[in-house]
């Protein structure tokens, strides 16, 4: 919009006009693919005309002014396998059967030119990577239709014995096959199993292989795709045959049997022929074998093997009551190789031979009334045997001869192995007779028979009028009336304790009155007297007593020392009595003898303390019998206590320097 102005009043000389300017597109910008480069994948083996990708361009130029937006595409790099449609630019497989096996990967380049594709036009391109998916088109197939493996017979059932494989050009789960065992002799003999990982066959034995039995096997064998495609009809599958030859080995001995059952008497003679085992080796070259029987599994030794026909033979006589049975394990060993060994259980039954007597089934105890009625039950008595007849056991009881017109008891048969004791008479007394015993014979039914002699002990009691036991003791008859046995018991526990409380307190009157002090020459001890009276003066004569500093024992005679072995002997000197006595001069007297005398001890008095009891771990508290010798104290330090104990300095010297003498 513009004006006109009058330049001295500012006005407008015309009114305002507009103008439309309109810039014309040119085409300066090329196609761009924003997208690119593109990735695509499409199944191989795709019918021609499948569509893979579809990629897009866009052009910043005006779409309405001519051609300059307008678009075509073609390809530059992928022909004959690919094409794309100009317009839709959609790219489509061009080429019938493209093998992911042959090729996998492929690179389209795309052009797209505005300008409609004229002369003259703009153009860009992109890269598409287009990537063929496996499907299930091949089978899998075994490099050799015949492969052969060689087995040894030993070997163990469920053993690797060979592999085979099948390959598969495809990938992933259309690679995937299983193997089975679809022909063959003796089928059963192997098995076969896919490894997962590896995608093998693995042969594996179900049964025991024998080289003199059967030298070689043939099977048929095929490997067959797991996943398959529904439209080519049965799964892709391929077969082998594998030929199998069996190895000899060197085998253990083969018993007949893996078990014997053999019988033999009881107490049958030592050396008796129990049965035989036998045991061959399965070899071609057949080589001996030996028999042993292993100990562990008889451990009392009681059986015997022969080396070299396999008899077995008592060692021992063997008694069915202790064990019926025995098993017992046998060996044999190759002469020629003697790891090789197999074993065979033996189990021995010992019968039965009527070796032992019937007897009581317990030790019977009967009682009976002394108000009974005769012809009553006092016992009903079976009997047991330890040997076991085929026809089962029968008992005949009877009394002994001496017994059978006895006017006190008789028996009766039950029927059923066992007897009743019956009483012929009411007149039963028990201060009469308290007790009765009734042997009766008990014979069995075995060939030869056997016999047994059993003692019935039978008492007679005291009953209530309903027949029940009260009392079966003499004793009973003698006691005060109206005293139970309870009380009798009372009374008698009463009396013991009284007795041992007596014997107690006796025991503690007689150790309270035995001395605390023994006085023997291992108990000499020191004893410390202490006088606390203060004296008044040399003239106070009164204040103590003079008898306690002299030696009441020495007065008469001389008191040698305990403690120690004197080497000279002092004369006793002859003193008379304390009284009348100058104290002064007594003292010194004393002083002078004391200082004179090498065996006088050191102190006053001898007397015994510190008792700690007999037989006491703390032992003597003096220093007159310790262990320690006089060489192991070093007196030299009495000399430096002054005058008053320089003497008792020398009197220790001189008695180290004497021993060491």
């Amino acid at each position: 919009m513009s004006w006109l102005a009058r330049g001295d009043t500012d006005q407008p000389l015309e009114p305002p006009s507009e103008f439309i300017i309109k810039v014309q597109d040119i085409n300066d910008n090329p196609p761009q693919f924003v997208e690119g480069p593109y990735r695509a994948s499409v199944p191989e083996t795709s019918q021609v005309g499948t569509s893979v990708t579809r990629v897009t361009a866009t052009d910043a130029d005006d779409p309405v002014y001519g051609n300059s937006a307008k678009l075509v595409y073609s390809i530059l790099e992928g022909q004959p396998y690919f094409s794309i449609d100009p317009n839709t630019a959609i790219i489509k497989i061009a080429l019938h059967g493209m093998d992911r096996e042959m090729r996998e990967e492929y690179l389209v380049v795309i052009q797209a030119k505005d300008m409609g594709g004229h002369m003259g036009g703009l153009s860009g391109t992109t890269t598409v990577t287009v990537t063929l998916t496996d499907v299930n088109d091949n089978p899998p197939k075994f490099s050799k239709s015949k492969q052969n493996f060689v087995i040894p017979e030993d070997l163990a059932i469920g053993q690797p014995g060979g592999k085979v494989k099948a390959n598969d050009r495809d990938i992933g789960e259309n690679a995937k096959s299983t193997y089975n065992i679809i022909d063959g002799d003796e089928r059963d003999v192997f098995e076969i199993t896919t490894d997962a990982q590896t995608q093998e066959g693995i042969l594996r034995l179900k049964k025991p292989l024998n080289f003199e039995t059967k030298k070689s096997y043939t099977l048929k064998v095929e490997a067959a795709n797991i996943r398959f495609d529904p439209n080519s009809g049965a799964p892709f599958k391929d077969t082998a045959t594998v030929k199998i030859a069996v190895e000899d080995s060197d085998e253990p001995p083969v018993f007949s049997k893996p078990t014997f059952v053999l019988q033999v008497d009881e107490n049958a003679p030592i050396n008796t022929v129990v049965g035989t085992v036998t045991a061959r080796d399965p070899d071609v070259t057949g080589s001996l074998v030996r028999y042993f029987i292993d100990r562990h599994t008889d451990l009392e030794r009681q059986f015997n093997v022969n080396v070299d026909d396999g008899k077995i033979t008592l060692a021992k006589p063997l008694d069915r009551e202790t064990d019926m049975w025995h098993n017992i394990t046998v060996t044999a060993t190759e002469i020629r190789n003697h790891s090789q060994i197999s074993r065979a259980t033996v189990a021995i039954r010992v019968l039965d031979i009527n070796d032992n007597a019937p007897e009581f089934a317990t030790e019977y105890e009967a009682f009976l009334c002394e108000n009974g009625k005769p012809g009553q039950v006092i016992q009903t008595v079976s009997a047991v045997d330890k040997d076991d007849p085929i026809q089962g056991h029968y008992f005949e009881y009877r009394l002994i001869p001496e017994m059978l017109n006895n006017p006190n008891f008789t028996i009766k048969n039950n029927g059923d192995n066992s007897i009743s004791v019956l009483a012929k008479h009411d007149t039963f007394r028990r201060q009469k007779q308290e007790m009765y015993f009734l042997p009766i014979i008990v014979t069995d039914n075995g060939n030869p028979p056997m016999s047994s002699t059993n003692t019935l002990t039978i008492r007679v009691c005291g009953c209530s009028r309903e027949g029940i036991v009260q009392s079966c003791n003499v004793e009973a008859y003698v006691l005060p009336i109206g005293l139970s046995m309870g009380a009798l018991i009372a009374i008698l526990a009463c009396i013991i304790l009284l007795l041992v409380i007596v014997v107690l307190f006796v025991t503690l009157r007689r150790h309270k009155n035995k001395p605390l002090i023994i006085k023997d020459d291992e108990d000499v001890r020191e004893n410390i007297i202490r006088y606390d009276d203060e004296g008044g003066g040399e003239e106070d004569t009164e204040a103590f007593d003079i008898a306690t500093l002299q030696n009441p024992d020495g007065i008469n005679g001389y008191l040698p020392r305990k403690d120690i072995k004197p080497d000279l002997q002092f004369m006793p000197r002859q003193s008379s009595g304390p009284n009348g006595v100058d104290v002064d001069e007594f003292i010194n007297v004393r002083l002078h003898e004391a200082d004179n005398d090498p065996t006088a001890p050191p102190y006053d008095s001898i007397q015994i303390y510190g008792y700690e009891g007999r037989g006491s771990i703390a032992g003597s508290l003096s220093s007159l019998e310790t262990a320690s010798s006089d060489s192991d104290q070093n007196y030299d330090y009495l000399r430096e206590w002054g005058p008053r104990f320089r003497r008792l300095g020398e009197l220790y010297s001189v008695g180290e320097s004497d021993k060491e003498t």
